[in-house]
């Protein structure tokens, strides 16, 4: 698409390969996928189909007929973009009922927002880089996140198109339960979410104004049950976030193992009868804990290395560093392995263990405590950030 990587990287000063020869900054795009002149749109096959979502026994969940989609593409993408990307109420007539509507919304509302920060060339570059993008994403060479789809080009809602974002959290109720609000407008927008709340003082210390702390694990509840309730991007999709606890914290314990006996409690239900679908209100999994996040202890070098030399590990107070309890290294290894297992056997939200240590590669650019590794095999982030999903190779990390 653009001319060279060089463009890329400076801005493209020089402006040559345009007929008026003028040197003008911004990116140049010519068509490398569409024919000069053409619309990405003319070179595909298109169809009128029905979109249905059947339920295991039969019935209708989700149906929109007469709808507009390439030809080449599977019933199971038509399905899954009418019932998750078109907007509008079903039946109304704001309802989108072609692919074509869907991309336009979104390819245009970013050209606009290029052409509005310069940064292209000239309108021929901007009218070149569209119709490329559309030809990607209409023959499924390449598609954005769900965000992408639930908000950019939709009228009166957040242009949100962040996959993740990872959020800060401190040790006082204001802040803890600000964080509810600012995970549920993520959600409701589409975007997944994670924190360490390593920061939260744990269930063996004081409060300062008497009494014991509740502990990192009991909000985690709430956060699950908010979670669960607000759909994701306002669709069917549930919500999803990722919690992590660091190895040395008090209550690491009770978070190792609190997404595994929720699961054994699932399985207890689904043995009594209960449905064992996920989303079903009522069904096993819709009754137990923790359902909606990744769980995930975060370990330093000094734990590996307890580990590996099968030595003591030390539990330290959150608010005064004095060590609270102490296990085989090689104990808390074990449980978080067959928390995993357990967890894993059904849950669609796993355990995970993330291994902090310092990195030979540049520091970012940004200061601060690497919170956490996401899921999705990305990068490293730091806190109060966001990011979209790639897959490059993470082996260490600060």
């Amino acid at each position: 698409m653009a001319k060279n990587a060089s463009d890329l990287a400076t801005g493209t000063r020089k402006n040559g390969n345009h007929k008026n020869g003028t040197a003008r900054p911004g990116l140049r795009f010519g068509r490398y996928f569409t024919p000069e002149g053409s619309h990405a749109y003319d070179l595909i096959e298109w169809e009128r189909r029905t979109a249905a979502i059947i339920g295991e026994k039969g019935q209708v969940i989700f149906e929109q007929k007469d709808v507009e989609v390439p030809r080449s593409w599977s019933q199971l993408a038509i399905n899954v973009v009418a019932q998750k990307y078109f907007r509008g109420g079903p039946g109304s007539p704001e309802r989108e009922t072609s692919v074509r509507q869907i991309i336009d919304r979104v390819v245009e509302t970013l050209a606009k927002w290029g052409r509005d920060g310069s940064y292209f060339a000239t309108e021929e570059d901007a009218e070149n880089w569209a119709q490329e993008l559309r030809y990607l994403l209409v023959t499924q060479h390449a598609s954005f996140n769900s965000p992408v789809w639930f908000n950019f080009g939709v009228p009166n809602r957040a242009q949100q198109g962040s996959a993740c974002f990872i959020n800060s959290v401190q040790d006082s109720m204001e802040s803890i339960l600000e964080l509810v609000k600012t995970e549920g407008m993520l959600f409701k927008f589409g975007s997944g979410t994670g924190s360490n709340l390593s920061v939260l003082r744990s269930s063996k210390e004081q409060l300062s104004g008497g009494g014991t702390a509740s502990g990192p694990v009991s909000f985690m509840k709430g956060y699950d049950s908010f979670a669960g309730s607000i759909k994701s991007g306002g669709t069917t999709r549930r919500a999803a976030k990722m919690v992590i606890l660091n190895a040395d914290h008090p209550d690491v314990l009770d978070f190792i193992r609190c997404k595994a006996e929720e699961e054994k409690k699932a399985w207890a239900l689904i043995e009594a009868g209960y449905n064992v679908g996920f989303n079903v209100p009522g069904g096993a999994y819709d009754s137990v804990q923790f359902q909606n996040a990744n769980h995930s202890v975060r370990a330093n070098d000094d734990f590996m290395r307890a580990v590996i030399d099968d030595k003591q590990w030390t539990t330290r107070a959150v608010v005064d560093g004095r060590v609270i309890d102490t296990y085989k290294a090689r104990d808390l290894w074990k449980e978080i392995a067959e928390a995993a297992a357990t967890s894993g056997r059904r849950s669609p939200r796993r355990r995970g263990f993330a291994a902090i240590r310092a990195c030979s590669s540049t520091p970012p650019s940004r200061t601060g405590t690497w919170s956490r590794t996401p899921a999705a095999s990305t990068p490293p982030i730091l806190a109060r950030s966001s990011f979209s999903s790639t897959t490059p190779p993470v082996t260490c990390f600060r």
